[in-house]
């Protein structure tokens, strides 16, 4: 494609979404809806910080484990005071990062993508979720060829199939994914190190298909990454630096409750202006490893 789409996947996979009056904003603001949501979660039973594949970890910063598995529980009974249904995959000993249940697959109603992971250190969760999944109805899972980490980095959308490629999930990914899936894919590039999956620098804060809505932080983009989402949604709420900084865009949405870290004061005030209602929970531990409230959850989509 000419320009600035060159490289991209541009295709949407649903109505397009065009600029709206500030008086339909304040109608949207006025009718949030939750929608009750079904996730899968994994027990931080082994987590610990014992190698670095990311700008977070650090192996020289200890871990409490007994603090991370309590700030975890309290995650959870969150997201199920808050109506949602919660499934727990068994944790595996020997695979840390299984607590970041998001990089397990993506399921949709066209199919269950399973994982294939960037960094050897992870290389064993992509089975153990497979498995876990097709035991348990997911199935059949399409084992990829290509890397992808799964919720991390593939965000369905409104309609859209939003993909992120640069540190993790390749650029081949996308196309394997559309022929399994049978639908368009919207390619962004990630291009800042800290924000190596896609749900860390950009949040799905509403899926309804009539009006999509996300928060993105701009400067995990690349400029054409950019131009993509301001054509798809040219009223998302863009953040700042400071709230990318503390995984603030790494929340977990249901269409009106937004759960996120309490270290991001200001995405918390944009939120409420548009209607939202902010949920904090500190996950600090589990931030040591990469991951915030988003990370921990896959979402069942059927």
């Amino acid at each position: 494609m000419a320009g600035g789409w060159a490289g991209l996947s541009r295709a949407p996979a649903g109505p397009s979404v065009g600029a709206v009056t500030t008086t339909e904003l304040g109608d949207r603001r006025a009718r949030r809806t939750a929608r009750p949501l079904h996730l899968l979660v994994c027990r931080p039973e082994h987590f610990t910080v014992s190698y670095e594949i990311n700008p977070w970890m650090d192996r020289a910063q200890p871990v409490d484990a007994a603090l991370a598995l309590a700030q975890w529980e309290t995650l959870v009974a969150t997201l199920r005071r808050l109506g949602h249904t919660v499934d727990v995959v068994p944790a595996t000993p020997g695979l840390p990062d299984m607590v970041y249940a998001a990089n397990g697959a993506l399921i949709t109603p066209g199919g269950t993508v399973g994982v294939r992971f960037a960094h050897p250190e992870r290389a064993g969760e992509a089975e153990a979720f497979a498995t876990w999944l097709e035991a348990n109805g997911y199935g059949p899972v399409h084992r990829p060829v290509e890397t992808n980490e799964g919720e991390g980095d593939l965000l369905p959308v409104g309609g859209h199939l939003l993909a992120g490629h640069g540190f993790r999930t390749t650029r081949a990914a996308h196309d394997e994914l559309s022929r399994v899936l049978g639908r368009p894919v919207t390619s962004l590039r990630l291009v800042d190190p800290r924000f190596y999956h896609l749900d860390t620098a950009l949040t799905v804060l509403d899926d309804d298909p009539a009006h999509p809505d996300v928060a993105y932080f701009p400067g995990a983009f690349d400029a054409a990454s950019r131009a993509v989402l301001a054509e798809l949604f040219p009223d998302a709420l863009t953040t700042d630096e400071g709230t990318a900084a503390v995984l603030g865009m790494n929340a977990v949405s249901d269409g009106h409750r937004v759960v996120l870290s309490p270290r991001a004061v200001r995405y918390a005030e944009q939120l409420r202006g548009r209607g939202y209602e902010p949920v904090p929970v500190d996950l600090s531990e589990l931030l040591k490893g990469g991951g915030g409230p988003k990370c921990c959850v896959l979402v069942v989509r059927a």
